[in-house]
């Protein structure tokens, strides 16, 4: 229904020609953009109303354990989850106010875009069972690891402190005033962090929304195949200023794969695009300071580089 309504007021109300660079740039900006806010509202709210349930001191202890279960356990809530990278981030978001630990939080911010759903059903058509199925595991191991590699590092000081919980000791002020008030402080919560993101999250769909229709995607194709042995780290680069969601990334990695580049290679590039975007970067900019944002870019896409190595190795087994 959201889609509808955005194209009737794109199309049929500003009158802008649907098959325009700009037409459709209109459109992805401002479906884009009530998608993560509406999001970002409802799982806020979400968040802080069940919140109110739950001992939230006792389940940072759990999820604060130094053992690979909470990261694991992160990475496969956003296995199941159908964001994009920049709809992951309001959850990511969530997991921060509710003061969950920031490698498992990290966990499910990488994982969520580089496995849900939707891309599973395209990958099946596309590539086949096997490549799916090794895809889906490497995308949850690349969340698991790296989570636990950046929450080991003590990163916690490079959050904004206003987006990174606080020491209420798990009880939210309506927990005492019944499931009204358990509500209105859980919806409380969600206006007063989107007050200070939406400004934000306005800029990185912006620019996300000019990439997806405007960079030529034959010249990414150019730039990857003549790179030789360094393609795989050639095809991660290129990827990250992309920005799309799956059903448009799949058919570019599949047409990349059909013209000839290696399959890890195609993988790299899609698993980029997916999991890192300046449009990302610009969104989590409100919530972490710019050496966190870099740590966190290179740490993922030095493990995107490794499984495209891996997929290339494996290639003759796989295809």
């Amino acid at each position: 229904m959201l889609q509808l309504s955005v194209d009737w007021l794109v199309y049929s109300f500003l009158g802008m020609d649907p098959l325009s660079g700009w037409g459709q740039a209109v459109n992805f900006f401002i479906y884009d953009s009530l998608k993560i806010l509406v999001l970002l509202f409802v799982l806020i709210s979400l968040v802080g109303f069940l919140r109110s349930f739950l001992p939230m001191d006792k389940i940072r202890v759990y999820l604060s354990a130094r053992t690979p279960i909470p990261n694991i356990i992160s990475s496969v809530f956003g296995a199941l989850t159908p964001f994009c990278s920049c709809s992951s981030i309001p959850v990511f978001f969530s997991f921060l106010r509710a003061q969950v630990p920031l490698g498992a939080a990290f966990s499910f911010l990488i994982t969520s875009p580089l496995v849900n759903e939707y891309l599973v059903v395209l990958m099946l058509g596309f590539f086949g069972l096997k490549i799916t199925l090794l895809y889906v595991l490497s995308g949850i191991t690349i969340g698991t690891l790296c989570g636990i590699f950046l929450g080991r590092m003590n990163l916690e000081r490079f959050l904004e402190s206003d987006l990174s919980g606080n020491d209420d000791g798990g009880c939210m002020p309506g927990e005492k005033k019944g499931m009204a008030g358990r509500l209105a402080s859980g919806v409380s919560e969600a206006l007063s962090i989107i007050k200070k993101l939406w400004v934000w999250i306005l800029a990185g769909v912006g620019l996300g929304s000019i990439i997806h229709n405007f960079v030529p995607q034959e010249l990414v194709r150019h730039l990857i195949s003549r790179s030789g042995i360094f393609n795989v780290p050639i095809a991660a680069a290129a990827g990250v200023p992309m920005y799309g969601n799956c059903a448009a990334i799949v058919p570019i990695a599949v047409a990349l794969f059909q013209k000839g580049l290696p399959l890890g290679t195609a993988l790299a590039f899609m698993m980029a695009v997916s999991a890192l975007s300046l449009p990302e970067a610009i969104m989590l900019r409100r919530a972490m300071h710019l050496k966190l944002i870099a740590v966190f870019f290179l740490t993922v896409a030095s493990a995107i580089v490794f499984t495209g190595y891996l997929f290339n190795f494996l290639q003759k087994i796989l295809v």
